[in-house]
């Protein structure tokens, strides 16, 4: 492999873009959740909901405040490494990144100082708008990005002039194009998801510590059936999302599934380790005649493999890898939905043991779901930056090796100091607890096996039969 200056710059962006979304997949669930928190507060009057907004707002503004500095980053790459890719598909790309900054950013700036500066300022009312507008505001900048980020993968509503540059012929079908909509509903998804096993596991951290309070408890019930909810619901949306790809980009999905010969009744593949050399799987593990039921197809449809796209495909390897890492985090997070809504059904949620150190854990799956996510969109869609129609050779800017290894290494270095720093101090609050006493665990709930789901407020935090809780093994 030969560390070129189009190798490194497609480094550079995978790094800074990794570093990115991490935010973005983060505030996107948590204004939501901060919107549903305050909600609940107006309409129940419960102090526990009050309580949780403004601990988890300290949280959202600084992810927001780093968000919006690692995007600023990531856009000047267009002109700094991707120059000619920007002005061939800039009259394409370049209206949808600014239909994003008048409708979404402009939307979040006007509302963010009221949410965030405005609780004792503005009437309970207006601090609500504010919330929600700030909540519907990042859920409108995914929009346009997901809207541009899908037209390079299902590019549509276009034309080519004679310099080679892309013009829209119909802004709706770039807008919606074949393989946005899937694509929009699994990243909402991922980000909801992602935000409730943080506040999982930051209930489950405190819950082993024993500074488990009313919010703490009330934190971790909720995210666990956001957990059982959602994911259901994200693996309907992968599926879809699949089948989208499947219909317009075959040498992804082969990537994907690991199938170098074209056939019907494809299998399964569970393990391998690709090999592009020698065009086949080696310690292979798969199921037989799977792989067309899997995708919804007959069984003796054919499907493309490889072989068919020698030159145009993507590194096997990694698409491979990323796509069951990501699959494997998402059925875990699954798992974690279903022990944790049973252990409410049970009553015993709330007692320190094995699913609060799993659920700790568990905190960091839906950020590894995400980047391996994103890796498989992004590396299969190689070796193009706007799918069969523009390679990512041609999108270079003329810089020379050592030009992009430089910024790389200083981009690397400013990132590991800020980053670590702002993670750090984010999990230092979430983990924390709250500002009150806490107070030691119940040992059950307050209500039998089955029961109505109870609710939990700051009037019964203890139960006083005695005892802070005892191990999972002897409930």
């Amino acid at each position: 492999m030969e560390f070129d200056a189009l190798l490194l710059s497609r480094l550079q962006f995978a790094f800074v873009i990794a570093f990115h979304i991490l935010f973005p997949a983060f505030t996107i669930g948590l204004a939501m959740f901060l919107a549903f928190c305050e909600g609940m507060w107006l309409k129940t009057g419960k102090e526990v909901f009050k309580r949780l907004y403004l601990h988890w707002v300290k949280i959202f503004a600084l992810a927001f405040a780093m968000g919006v500095v690692t995007g600023v980053v990531m856009s000047y790459q267009f002109g700094t490494n991707w120059a000619k890719f920007a002005d061939l598909t800039g009259s394409v790309i370049g209206p949808l990144l600014g239909y994003e900054v008048l409708t979404a950013f402009f939307l979040e700036a006007t509302f963010l100082g009221v949410m965030l500066f405005g609780w004792q300022r503005v009437g309970k009312g207006l601090h609500f708008t504010a919330t929600c507008c700030v909540a519907v505001g990042t859920s409108i900048s995914a929009f346009w990005i997901l809207a541009a980020n899908s037209w390079m993968q299902t590019p549509q509503g276009y034309a080519i002039d004679d310099e080679g540059k892309f013009y829209a012929t119909n802004f709706l079908e770039v807008i919606f194009n074949p393989s946005f909509p899937s694509r929009y509903v699994h990243m909402m998804l991922a980000a909801f998801i992602t935000t409730a096993a943080v506040i999982l596991a930051a209930g489950a951290w405190q819950t082993l510590r024993k500074h488990q309070q009313a919010p703490t408890r009330m934190q971790m019930r909720l995210a666990a059936m956001t957990l059982l909810v959602l994911m259901p619901l994200q693996i309907a949306a992968g599926h879809w999302s699949g089948g989208v790809a499947h219909h317009y980009q075959p040498a992804k999905i082969a990537a994907i599934e690991g199938w170098w010969e074209t056939g019907p009744d494809q299998a399964t593949v569970l393990f391998a380790l690709p090999d592009e050399d020698t065009r086949t799987n080696k310690f292979e593990i798969a199921i037989p005649g799977v792989g067309n039921a899997i995708m919804g197809l007959p069984k003796d449809e054919v499907i493309q493999g490889l072989n068919d796209f020698q030159g145009e495909h993507p590194p096997v390897f990694i698409v491979f890898w990323s796509f069951r890492i990501m699959v494997g985090c998402g059925l875990a997070l699954l798992g974690l939905g279903i022990w944790g809504a049973f252990k409410w059904w049970r009553g015993t949620i709330d007692i320190p043991g094995l699913f609060h150190w799993a659920a700790v854990g568990g905190g960091t799956l839906g950020f590894i779901a995400v980047i391996s996510g994103w890796i498989v969109t992004e590396v299969g869609r190689q070796p193009y930056t706007v799918y069969g129609v523009l390679r990512t050779e041609d999108s270079l800017s003329p810089v020379t090796t050592g030009q992009v290894a430089t910024s790389l290494i200083v981009f690397m270095t400013v990132y590991a100091i800020i980053f670590t720093a702002g993670v750090v101090y984010m999990i230092r609050i979430a983990t924390n607890g709250f500002d009150d006493k806490p107070t030691a665990p119940p040992e059950v709930e307050r209500r039998a096996p089955g029961s109505p789901l109870g609710s939990v407020d700051d009037k019964a935090e203890v139960d006083h039969r005695g005892g802070s809780g005892t191990s999972e093994d002897q409930e």
